[in-house]
């Protein structure tokens, strides 16, 4: 079974798209985070979740 961790991100409504896109793609090129789930609220603030695999190291002693 695959396992993810993830990883929340709050940006206010003030923050722009292109600020949000360059964020989301500085974590997805240096900490390879993946996109889950994106909220746009009422009063403009987004929610994003991003997500990665968890890779578990076996013992072959």
């Amino acid at each position: 079974m695959t396992e993810y961790e993830f990883r929340v991100l709050n940006f206010p409504r003030n923050t722009s798209r292109t600020d949000v896109r360059q964020v989301l793609a500085d974590h997805a090129e240096y900490g390879h985070w993946e996109l889950a789930r994106t909220r746009l609220y009422l009063g403009g603030a987004r929610r994003v979740w991003l997500r990665r695999r968890i890779i578990r190291v076996r013992r072959t002693a």
